[in-house]
């Protein structure tokens, strides 16, 4: 599931390089949403620690 948003990222570069600038942002973009609302999930997760 962490891999989506860098799948989406290099997806992002190949449109760069074949020259659709709209669809490398609007890529870029869903990826760093992606990313975004990954961060927010594990990092409310609570932690197990036995002490």
């Amino acid at each position: 599931m962490m891999s989506i948003p860098f799948f989406g990222i290099a997806l992002a570069f190949l449109c760069v390089l074949i020259g659709q600038r709209l669809a490398a942002i609007a890529l870029w973009g869903l990826s760093l949403i992606a990313l975004l609302a990954l961060f927010r999930m594990h990092a409310t997760d609570p932690l197990n620690l036995v002490l």
